[in-house]
C-alpha cells in the first residue's frame, strides 16, 4: 500500500502525528535538563496530570510502559505478586519487565469485559508462608485486551476498600484512562482520585507524539526518578515534548466523545456486515472482531488502504483516533464492509 492510497489507519490510537498547535508549542518550548529538574515545559505538565487526577506530584517518561514498571517497582519487593486483571497490559505486553526489573510476578483475577469483581480480588490477596505474598493491586481503565471498556466507579470503590483493608497499594494503568472518564461523564480525578499511583498515557486518545506521565506522592515520585534514570528514561531537554503533550492533555479530552461516537458507528457496521463483534465490549474508541485468518483480511485490507493490528489467528483489533474524520470513516466502512 502506498500513502497516497491510505483511508484510515486504524491500528492503534499511537498512530496520530502533532497537530499544527504541537508542532508549534514544540518549536516555542522553553527547555532545560529534566534529569536535574530543570525543565520548565517538563515541569508544568508533570504539575498539570498531578492536579487533574487529584495527586501531590507527576512524573514525565517516555512510555506508559515505563511509568507502570517504575510503579511496580515502587510498590512491590521482590519475591512478591501483583494481583491484576486476565489480560492486563503490564502482562501482556510489557515483556516480562516486572519479573525482569521488579521480581515479581502477576496472580490474575477473572474479569469479564475487563472489570474484576471487589470479591474475586480479595480471594487473590495471598498471606502464606508457602506461597508469593501480594505486594500489590494493578487495574487498568480502560481495558486494552477486553476492548477498550471501563470499569464503574462503584467497582473502582470496592476495590479501592479491598486495598485498603489488606494493607496493599493500588495501582492504575490509565493508558486511557482520560477515555474512560469521558465514558462516564464525569471529571478524570472521580477515576483516578482512589489509587495511589496512576500511569496517564497522552500518546494514545490524546494524541501527544509521546509520553506518559505517573502521579502519585512527591515522595514516590523522587524515587520514581532514580527508577526512571536505571531504565534509561533521563530525556533531558524533554520540553520539546511536553509542549506537545500539554496541548494534548488541553484540547484532547473534548475529541474523545466523538471518537467514541465513530467507533459505535464501525461496530454497528460491522455486524452488520456478518462480523462478529460483541457489542457489549465497544464503550470507547476499540473494537475487536472474530475474523477467520485475521492476518489475510489485515493484509487484503490493507492494499485497499485501510489499516488495522490482526492479534491472533482470528482477532483483528480497530483504534479510532482524533485523526479519522466522518470521511475516512465512512472509506473505511465501505472497504471493510465489501
Amino acid at each position: 500500500m502506498t500513502a497516497s492510497r491510505l483511508i484510515a489507519d486504524l491500528r492503534s490510537d499511537t498512530v496520530t502525528t502533532p497537530t499544527p498547535a504541537m508542532r508549534g508549542a514544540m518549536a516555542q518550548a522553553r527547555v532545560g535538563d529534566d534529569v536535574y529538574g530543570e525543565d520548565p515545559t517538563v515541569n508544568e505538565l508533570q504539575a498539570e496530570v498531578a492536579r487533574l487526577t487529584g495527586h501531590e506530584a507527576g512524573l514525565f517518561m517516555p512510555s506508559g510502559t515505563m511509568t507502570n514498571q517504575v510503579a511496580i517497582a515502587l510498590h512491590t519487593r521482590r519475591g512478591e505478586e501483583v494481583i491484576c486483571a486476565e489480560g492486563s497490559h503490564i502482562y501482556e505486553w510489557e515483556l516480562g519487565m516486572m519479573a525482569a526489573f521488579s521480581g515479581v510476578v502477576p496472580r490474575f483475577v477473572s474479569a469479564p469485559l475487563g472489570v474484576p469483581a471487589p470479591e474475586d480480588v480479595r480471594a487473590a490477596v495471598r498471606r502464606s508462608v508457602h506461597q508469593s505474598p501480594s505486594g500489590l493491586i494493578s487495574l487498568e481503565n480502560t481495558h486494552n485486551k477486553a476492548g477498550g471498556t471501563v470499569i464503574p466507579l462503584d467497582v473502582l470503590a470496592g476495590i479501592r476498600a479491598v486495598a485498603t483493608g489488606e494493607g496493599l497499594p493500588l495501582h492504575l494503568d490509565g493508558a486511557r484512562v482520560v477515555n474512560a472518564a469521558v465514558a462516564l461523564g464525569v471529571p478524570l480525578r472521580d477515576v483516578t482520585g482512589l489509587f495511589d499511583t496512576v500511569s496517564v498515557c497522552l500518546s494514545k486518545g490524546l494524541g501527544a507524539p509521546v509520553g506518559s506521565v505517573l502521579v502519585g506522592t512527591a515522595a514516590q515520585m523522587r524515587q520514581a526518578h532514580r527508577y526512571r534514570k536505571m531504565m534509561g528514561g533521563g530525556m533531558r531537554q524533554a520540553g520539546v515534548l511536553a509542549a506537545a503533550a500539554l496541548v494534548a492533555l488541553r484540547e484532547g479530552p473534548a475529541r474523545l466523545a466523538e471518537d467514541h461516537r465513530r467507533t459505535r458507528e464501525l461496530a454497528h457496521a460491522l455486524v452488520n456486515a456478518g462480523f462478529d463483534v460483541d457489542l457489549s465490549a465497544v464503550q470507547t474508541n476499540i473494537i475487536y472482531a472474530a475474523v477467520p485468518d485475521a492476518a489475510a483480511h489485515a493484509a487484503r485490507w490493507s492494499e485497499q488502504g485501510v489499516l488495522c493490528n490482526a492479534l491472533g489467528p482470528d482477532s483483528v483489533r480497530f483504534v479510532l483516533h482524533h485523526q479519522i474524520d466522518d470521511e475516512a470513516l465512512a472509506g473505511a466502512v465501505r472497504v471493510l464492509t465489501a
